[in-house]
């Protein structure tokens, strides 16, 4: 009988490379997003789809917002969704806003509960990553590709939003 046993070795990126990618908030970010509020450790996985583009897993660092929140701009994707899910239990503010008139109608705001993330769907308005009380880590899935995929609309008079 021979032996079957395997001994697991730290996880590196190198060790796993022949087998996947290693997603971790490690070295520098890529870019800054979020009116500089947060970094962005952009596309750490080689992920596969078809028809002009491809799906991205990040992580995003995210400043916390204070309370209450003067809402200045939404944005939108409209070559495909977008997910976000924190890597701890801390809440964050998720705002989204109709289409309306060619714009983003009357935003409504959601406070998540622990464990919980979202997905906006394609061209869906919605508010920016805005974790609150501390700073908070984020895995990121959306569409990569050449195209642009974002649509920023700054607000001109701003909402106020509360807890």
């Amino acid at each position: 009988m021979s032996d079957r046993r395997i001994r697991a070795q730290p996880l590196t990126s190198a060790a796993f490379e022949p087998f996947g990618d290693v997603l971790a908030a490690e070295g520098s970010p890529s870019f800054a997003f979020n009116g500089g509020m947060a970094q962005r450790f952009h596309d750490l996985a080689r992920t596969e789809c078809q028809a002009g583009g491809r799906i991205g897993v990040s992580i995003a660092l995210s400043e916390p917002y204070s309370m209450p929140l003067a809402l200045t701009l939404l944005e939108r994707h409209p070559l495909g969704s977008q997910a976000f899910f924190p890597l701890s239990p801390d809440p964050f503010l998720v705002i989204v806003a109709p289409h309306e008139a060619g714009g983003p109608g009357q935003p409504q705001a959601f406070l998540s509960a622990p464990g919980q993330g979202v997905n906006y769907l394609r061209n869906t308005w919605h508010g920016v990553l805005t974790p609150l009380g501390r700073t908070a880590s984020f895995i990121v899935v959306d569409r990569i590709g050449p195209e642009v995929n974002l649509e920023e609309h700054h607000l001109t008079v701003p909402w106020t939003v509360e807890i």
